[in-house]
């Protein structure tokens, strides 16, 4: 998965994206309104961590723009504001959660799985294909029961497919989700992942479409 996280405190911004990388998330990070709108209108994100009291734009605005621009990203605001009528005008601006500082950082890491996972159409804590499950809170995979030990990019990988099981999920959106915005990615990055994904699942499991991308499958 890949979060924007628009935060001025520059203490406070990587403390999060230390925290979100630790669990495997791929993080940029904006430090004012501008560039927090700029991101979030042309990059692909899974989620985003936005704060109200931004320089140079407000964290209400940005998000009332990317609502008005169509970009449909879950936002969790993250502020020190907690008098109802700025909950009332995150909610109304379009945030999908809101959470007020301070916070623990897993609860923040748990939102924001639960964020992505309704935002793909799960209702469930608990995501199965085949004998492959995804337990979304604890961001862990088993395989026919047993724990599946991944690599960071190997668990982005698979959750962007397990989210999207027996959809065909483009090469190019699997790259812009699975890798941060300064990253250096070699074209044949994704592939490599792939296949020791396969090793470890089963290669039936993901099937490759040819000029397209790959599809989660319960086959083996």
């Amino acid at each position: 998965m890949r979060v924007l996280v628009v935060e001025d405190d520059a203490a406070l911004a990587e403390a999060l994206a230390r925290a979100l990388r630790a669990e495997h998330f791929a993080v940029d990070v904006a430090r004012d309104g501008v560039d927090g709108h700029h991101l979030g209108a042309t990059e692909r994100y899974d989620a985003a961590v936005l704060d109200l009291g931004l320089p140079g734009r407000d964290g209400a605005s940005v998000l009332a723009a990317w609502r008005t621009e169509g970009r449909t990203l879950p936002v969790l605001i993250l502020t020190a504001r907690d008098a109802w009528s700025d909950k009332v005008a995150g909610f109304k601006a379009g945030a999908d959660d809101y959470l007020t500082k301070p916070f623990r950082t897993e609860e923040l890491v748990m939102r924001l799985r639960s964020l992505v996972r309704r935002a793909a159409g799960h209702a469930a804590a608990r995501v199965a294909c085949g004998p492959l499950c995804y337990d979304v809170a604890l961001g862990s995979f088993e395989l026919d029961g047993l724990p599946l030990r991944l690599t960071g990019l190997e668990w982005r990988v698979l959750t962007q497919l397990m989210l999207r099981r027996e959809v065909v999920v483009e090469r190019a959106d699997l790259i812009e989700r699975v890798y941060e915005g300064d990253a250096d990615v070699d074209s044949n990055s994704v592939e490599v992942i792939v296949g020791r994904l396969r090793r470890k699942i089963g290669s039936a499991m993901i099937e490759t479409v040819r000029g397209h991308g790959y599809r989660l499958t319960a086959g083996r």
